[in-house]
């Protein structure tokens, strides 16, 4: 499973004219690779994760999930594919409070369609995954920051996506339990084959990626200002 943006150009009204996000970029993650996107503010890294989450359509350019084109999809289409096949990492948690650990996973699976014993099967499997396993019963308020966000990557991993989108993942906690975070997304992007993006300010984490590249103003640079790990165009 793979995750390509094609020449991709995204621009927003902007008064009398347009403000270009996106610029020609071109990104190609492969079946388990880890990819870290950099930049600094308004560069284009939430909008490039808006585009690979098939949330925004572009202007131009091409995104295809997993090998499916997703040009010209209905709304209806694109959500399928969200679905089923894109698993997204947001910055916050955003936990539901009356649900537990388990329950909040089990959730995603209900809106797929899935039997409530084989949910809770999958959802116990992946908290313990994640290092979860005696917090499953376990409601937000019981859980620390790191906790919520291993809940929130679990979660994202239930229907099984084949790409992993990753927003800020360490930008509420400390050093060491950021470090934890991103290790444990390194290793299951490894153990689950995903094609996973993680766009990240924190660059002390960058040495976990396979590929480093920065986004300055909308454009894809081949050289990301770091030391300990190649850098992708």
């Amino acid at each position: 499973m793979s995750l390509n943006l094609t020449d991709v150009t995204l621009t927003y009204p902007d008064g009398d004219g347009r403000l270009t996000a996106l610029d020609r970029v071109t990104l190609d993650v492969p079946e388990g690779g880890l990819t870290a996107v950099v930049g600094p503010s308004g560069s284009g890294k939430s909008s490039l994760l808006a585009v690979a989450a098939t949330l925004i359509t572009p202007d131009s350019g091409t995104v295809t999930v997993d090998g499916t084109d997703t040009t010209g999809m209905s709304r209806g289409e694109l959500a399928d594919l969200r679905r089923h096949r894109i698993g997204i990492v947001f910055q916050q948690p955003n936990l539901l409070p009356s649900l537990t650990a388990a329950e909040q996973l089990q959730v995603m699976a209900h809106l797929d369609g899935r039997r409530p014993r084989a949910a809770r099967g999958r959802a116990l499997d992946l908290l313990a995954a994640v290092g979860l396993a005696d917090r499953a019963d376990r409601r937000p308020h019981q859980l620390s920051g790191g906790q919520r966000q291993r809940v929130n990557i679990a979660r994202a991993l239930m229907n099984d996506p084949g790409v992993l989108l990753v927003d800020e993942p360490t930008s509420a906690l400390d050093h060491e339990r950021g470090a934890a975070v991103v290790a444990l997304i390194t290793r299951l992007t490894r153990e689950r084959g995903t094609a996973t993006v993680l766009v990240t300010h924190d660059r002390a984490q960058l040495a976990a990626a396979d590929r480093v590249t920065e986004v300055i103003d909308g454009r894809l640079s081949a050289h990301a200002p770091t030391t300990h790990a190649p850098t992708t165009h």
